[in-house]
């Protein structure tokens, strides 16, 4: 397998990590307290990360990781359980599967990139399988609950996009930045969660496990294989792969809950599935760049002989959509940065052109031709 299909394969791990929340929930987790499902999945897991780490965020980070928490778990959770529990489970994740259309208009708006026509179309066709999964003829529409489930959407695609925009301090990886999120969002369910559902319950065994089970795997390592992923690949194509969650969810459904699948629903999963490989396929390898570049950088110009000057060389920028090259950063949609800003006024030079010296004498069987008269040699585009 390829690093780019390595990285596909590790990032569509967290949605279907996700997936299993619903079978969990349901078998294992006491009823009636999903805000503090949301707590103790989160804020265990954020401040075990932490303490392997050992990194905590400094400067323009501190903020930052309140932020990109707070979108993405602290008022995720909160509005993702509304939802749930004003709309049928179908409505519900049909409205969390419109996320590839918002992180496509987030990623114009945002890191001013244009998404790959390919990938659009699977963002539009990716919610129509879920739909067609998971929806049912007697469906709600209860108004509080549309707007719970958009907004909650809203705050992880917005997330997400920031995610790629800023990248991550140099120096810490991807679980210190997630392990700042899980932390600073679990700390902000716990008072919706005192308030609305008052102390949190006391946990059996099965309860333990399911805990265990969705703070280690359903939040630590998903959420960390999900910023990676994030981090090193298209945008509107790691968010259409969140269309994973309930396809998982209603597999596992059929498998372990014994619930039927119709015909209208395998043809769902099919043109679900379609349209995430469809999204994969518009990215071009080796496209993407890691995302705790700073934006604009550039690698520092190559060693040359002395006398020589440098060669203009461009850096590629990671994309965000698979077709035109884009960084993590607005600054980043203009395609490639060139090194002649880090190697000065020299990089202009192509290393075809040769300095005429002052020791070189003009042959006699031809007249000296002054520097102003000389005709530019060939340049060599590198």
């Amino acid at each position: 397998m390829s690093r780019r299909g390595t990285d596909i394969a590790l990032t569509a791990l967290a949605p279907v990590t996700w997936g299993t929340t619903y079978l969990v929930t349901s078998e294992l987790l006491p009823p009636g307290h999903p805000l503090w499902s949301g707590v103790l999945r989160a804020l265990p897991a954020g401040l075990l990360l932490l303490a392997v780490t050992r990194h905590r965020p400094h400067g323009d980070w501190w903020w930052r990781a309140t932020v990109l928490g707070a979108l993405n778990v602290g008022a995720f959770f909160p509005l993702l359980f509304l939802a749930a529990y004003r709309l049928p489970g179908g409505t519900a994740a049909v409205l969390g599967a419109a996320q590839p259309l918002l992180v496509a208009a987030l990623t114009v708006l945002v890191l001013h990139d244009r998404p790959h026509r390919r990938a659009l179309l699977a963002a539009l066709a990716a919610p129509l399988g879920v739909a067609l999964v998971v929806l049912r003829p007697d469906a709600g529409t209860d108004p509080l609950g549309v707007a719970a489930g958009l907004t909650g959407t809203a705050a992880m695609a917005t997330g997400l996009v920031l995610t790629r925009r800023w990248g991550r301090p140099a120096g810490v990886g991807t679980l210190a930045v997630t392990s700042w999120q899980l932390t600073v969002g679990g700390l902000l369910v716990v008072p919706v969660a005192v308030a609305v559902e008052g102390a949190p319950p006391v946990p059996d065994g099965p309860a333990l496990a399911g805990y265990a089970w969705l703070g280690l795997v359903g939040a630590a390592l998903a959420y960390a294989l999900w910023f990676r992923g994030a981090g090193l690949l298209p945008l509107t194509q790691v968010s259409v792969l969140g269309a994973l969650s309930p396809l998982t969810a209603a597999a596992l459904g059929w498998i372990v809950l014994g619930q039927a699948l119709d015909t209208t629903q395998l043809a769902g999963f099919a043109l679900a599935v379609g349209a995430m490989v469809v999204a994969q396929l518009t990215g071009r390898p080796g496209s993407a760049q890691p995302a705790n570049r700073r934006p604009g950088s550039a690698q520092p110009a190559s060693r040359q002989a002395p006398g020589q000057p440098a060669s203009r060389q461009s850096v590629p920028i990671a994309s965000t959509s698979g077709s035109a090259p884009s960084g993590s950063s607005a600054a980043a949609a203009s395609g490639r940065v060139n090194r002649c800003a880090a190697a000065g006024p020299a990089a202009y030079d192509s290393p075809s052109i040769q300095r005429t010296s002052s020791a070189v004498q003009p042959s006699p069987r031809r007249p000296a031709m002054s520097r102003t008269s000389r005709r530019p040699g060939r340049v060599s585009s590198s």
